[in-house]
This record gives C-alpha cells, structure tokens and sequence, in this order.
C-alpha cells in the first residue's frame, strides 16, 4: 500500500481516533511560549461534522477573530479587570466613577455569570428592559449599555472575544426631555433670593455666565481678575472620595469613616479645550464678586486658626471647597424660598444660553462663553418660553410704537409734517 504523502507543517488534520470520535486539529497561531497553537475540535457523529468544525475554525483564523487561548473570561471577570486595570489609569476621574458604577451595581449582577466569548445582544437586551421594569431610567440603561459597549471593545482588540456584542444590542430610547428655561421674573426672585444667603454670588455666576456646577466650585480667586472683568474657567471641583482610614473595621461606608482619608484631589482640568474659557464678567457681577471677597475676608478673620485657606472663590465658613451635593441642596432650597418651579440645577446654565442667544449676542461668542465645542449645541441650549418671549415681544412692541410714535408727529423723516 502507497504511504501517505506527509501534511505540511500548520496544515489542518481530520482523523479517526480509536474512542470511537472523529477528530480535527487547526493551526490558528503561536503559543506564548512559541508553540504551534493547535485548537482541537471533536464528533462522535461523522466525518462531515468534523470537516465543517474545521472549516469554521479555519474561516475564524483567517479573519483574526480566534478566541486566545487559555480559561475563558467570565463577563464579570473582564469588567472588573477592564474597570479597574484599564479604564481606571487612562480616564477622568469622573468617567472612572461612571464606570464603576455600571459595572459593581448594574452590569455585574445583572449578566456577569455569563462567559465572555457566550454572551449575546439578546442577554443584553433582556437585561436592560429588567433594569427599567425595576425602576431605573431609560437613560441610566443607555449609560449602561455605554459601557458595556467601551469595555467589550476593549475585550475584542485584545482576542478575548470575536464581536462585540454590544453593538448589535439595541439600547434603550432615549425621550429627551425638553427643558424649559427660567424667564426673566423667575431669574429676579432667584437672584432676590438667593442675595440673603452666603456665597451668594455663586447663583449669580450660575444665571448669568451659564457656568456649570463644576466649573463655578472649582473658580480661584487667582482665575478672577475683577479689575479687568475676566474670568477664568481652568478647572473642574471633583466630588471628594474617601478610602477608610480604620482598614474598614468601622463597618460603614469609606465616607461615615471616622478617620476617613481623602483618596483624589479637590479639583481637576475641565473636561475639553472649550471648557477652558475666558469670559467677560458684566459691571453688576464683578461689584457683587467684590463685596462676596469682603465678606470672606470677614469670615477668614473669624475663624482665625482654623481657617483653612484654599484659594477658592466660593467655601464654607472654615474656607473649604463646597461639596457639590450640599450645593445642589442650597439650589434646591432656593428654588423653594423663591417660590420658584423646581428645576436642575443645570437648568440654570439653560437659562442663562437662551437668554444670550435671544439677545442676539452672536453664536460664536455665545459658544465661548458657555464652553460650547460644538455649534449643534445652540440648538440644544436654546429653550424659549413664553416669558422670555412676552418680556422680548414688550420690548420690541415699546420700540415700534416709539418709532410709529415719532412718524406721526414728525414724518418719516423726523421733520414736522405739513399742514
């Protein structure tokens, strides 16, 4: 019997083996260690079944998309690595915590037993309708699903996966909701309001200069240069984060920790280059900044020793940087000591970009001073209501009878008309 002319190196191999199982084996790379990586593939059924693993096989060594060798992922097991070894060093802190969260609340109990490379857009899809059905919103969904589909690209440049699943998903819809701007009574009850209270200012800077909360927390005095009116927005206040200074034996929270140790910084680079603005602070605002730096100066005489000085605009009585959840509490006190419609507090920075935009300040100068990258962002900010518009439509209407006015007695032309 002729003897069978020997396969070249890497070529796959289909054989019957003495279990009773038709066998195949397919090259699809080098090991680590420099060995022919040689997937295995088995049938007790038929040959046909075997050859058509194999071509499988082969067709997914061809196009790049073999999983790497090694114990297959579990889905929580790549997100908490992805999370915390990947993410973690290469994002914002801010980002990070979105992250996190997804991850250790949502992602992890709700398909995390999954195997990585088993997981499908159906799991997905099923998980997020759970989600809504247990009271999350739509847009809590969506940010989840964000995250799964940044971590899962992750997983499919590096082999652990051969699609990403999260694509094909279809996310949650997302209804943007319209909101409606404060009008100008609402803006002076506000600022009425809010003159009674410390740190005044602070509201001020929110309606009339838009800026966001992060931004207004995290001004420093040496970013206010108020004989020239100019303000400069460098740098974003970060909501403080605590590791346990006990070693967790308290049995609370890193932040009830008695002896509590803060674990980032007070503060942060905006997120884009927009974001770092300079803006032109009106007379109004930069006479009612003067008289908030007086009354610091009054209370850092007061505290004397325990005055903590950190160079920001706005602090509490002992010269700390404003927690952003106790300010959110002031504004929402606010809003109810004004009578005013509750509303966010980013409803503020609305406010404030309709107000410039139905000024006619042009659209580029409106940008600079929001903080705007993009010019799609008028649209979005500009929210007119029917306020605002009957206070513009008053004022117009007062200018045309003016005119109507002066045509009657005078001519077009300002010149008496004859008789």
């Amino acid at each position: 019997m002729a003897k069978r002319a020997k396969r070249p190196d890497g070529a796959s191999s289909i054989y019957f083996g003495k279990d009773g199982y038709w066998h195949g084996r397919v090259t699809v790379g080098v090991c680590d260690d420099g060995k022919p990586d040689r997937r295995h593939v088995s049938s007790k059924v038929s040959e046909a079944e075997v050859i058509k693993k194999v071509r499988a096989l082969e067709k997914q060594r061809d196009e790049g998309k073999v999983r790497k060798p090694g114990r297959p992922w579990t889905v929580k097991a790549w997100l908490l690595h992805w999370v915390e070894e990947i993410a973690k060093p290469s994002v914002r802190e801010n980002t990070y915590a979105g992250y996190e969260v997804a991850v250790r609340v949502h992602l992890i109990p709700g398909v995390g037993a999954h195997r990585l490379d088993k997981l499908e857009p159906e799991h997905l899809e099923r998980f997020y309708t759970k989600m809504q059905l247990n009271g999350s919103k739509a847009a809590t969904a969506h940010q989840v699903h964000r995250t799964m589909r940044t971590a899962l690209n992750h997983a499919l440049r590096r082999g652990h996966v051969t699609r990403n699943v999260a694509t094909l998903a279809v996310p949650p819809r997302i209804e943007e909701e319209e909101v409606e701007p404060y009008d100008i009574e609402e803006v002076q009850r506000l600022l009425t309001e809010a003159a009674k209270l410390r740190n005044s200012a602070r509201w001020s800077i929110a309606l009339a200069l838009g800026l966001r909360q992060g931004e207004a927390l995290g001004l420093r005095w040496s970013d206010v240069d108020l004989h020239n009116g100019i303000l400069r927005v460098r740098k974003n206040r970060l909501r403080p984060k605590y590791l346990h200074g006990c070693g967790g034996d308290c049995g609370r929270k890193p932040g009830y920790c008695k002896q509590r140790v803060r674990k980032n910084e007070d503060t942060a680079n905006t997120k884009s280059r927009a974001g770092r603005r300079v803006i032109g602070v009106p007379g109004e605002l930069v006479r009612l900044l003067e008289l908030h730096r007086k009354e610091q100066d009054r209370e850092r005489r007061l505290a004397a020793h325990e005055w903590r000085e950190t160079g920001f605009v706005f602090t509490s009585p002992m010269g700390e940087p404003l927690v952003p959840s106790t300010d959110y509490d002031v504004w929402k006190q606010l809003l109810t000591d004004a009578k005013v419609r509750d509303g966010r507090l980013h409803d503020a920075r609305h406010t404030a970009a309709t107000i410039l935009l139905i000024l006619g300040v042009p659209e580029r100068v409106v940008m600079q001073i929001m903080g705007w990258s993009s010019t799609a962002m008028a649209a979005r900010y500009q929210h007119v209501t029917s306020g605002i518009m009957a206070d513009v439509a008053q004022r117009v209407g007062g200018l045309i009878w003016e005119v109507a006015k002066a045509a009657d007695e005078g001519g077009p032309d300002g010149s008496a008309g004859a008789r």
